[in-house]
């Protein structure tokens, strides 16, 4: 995860490490295999083009009314490359599936940034499955081009691409906060 600088997912990259115990602290939970966090929320897919065992295709279309552009940045808005992961990622989730099981972001290799995605392009991905392993670490390679409107996919800049890892880990259902039976909390 050293690839992953302040600023551009070092957030995700010390959970991952904290989770698996790398750094001086601990998550809540972290150690027994169990760790409690909501799902995320957002979606960077906006489309799956194709999709097969071991590869899919999706887009992610960029527009002026993206609330992070506002900030990323205020006189020329472009999509953060941290979210060009998290597309990559998000894909990668929906190519192993939903049949209860929740990948995480292992780990980064070789991941690298070309082209700009600005509002009013899109962001065309493939991350095909590479390997999986007895341990449960699947490995993907991935990338992404931008696709401006009247573009040909050959004539396509390479926005981002690189190798990464998802792992699967067990989550610990929500917690209810106990109470006595008028409601009040216990303790």
């Amino acid at each position: 995860m050293t690839a992953l600088k302040e600023g551009h997912g070092a957030c995700l990259a010390r959970w991952v490490a904290a989770e698996r115990g790398d750094l001086g602290f601990n998550l809540p939970g972290a150690g027994s295999g169990l760790v409690s966090f909501p799902p995320m929320r957002f979606r960077l897919i906006d489309q799956v083009l194709e999709q097969t065992d071991t590869r899919i295709i999706a887009v992610k279309n960029v527009s002026n009314a993206e609330e992070y552009l506002g900030d990323h940045f205020p006189t020329f808005p472009v999509l953060p490359g941290v979210f060009m992961l998290e597309a990559l990622v998000q894909a990668a989730r929906r190519l192993l599936g939903d049949d209860g099981r929740r990948f995480v972001l292992g780990g980064v290799k070789a991941l690298r940034y070309g082209t700009f995605v600005k509002p009013g392009e899109t962001l065309r991905i493939q991350v095909d499955l590479q390997k999986r392993s007895e341990d449960g670490v699947v490995t993907f390679k991935g990338g992404g081009v931008v696709l401006s409107p009247g573009a040909a996919l050959e004539t396509a800049d390479t926005a981002v691409s690189g190798r990464f890892t998802m792992r699967m880990i067990q989550t610990a259902p929500p917690v209810a906060a106990a109470s006595t039976g008028d409601g009040s909390p216990v303790g």
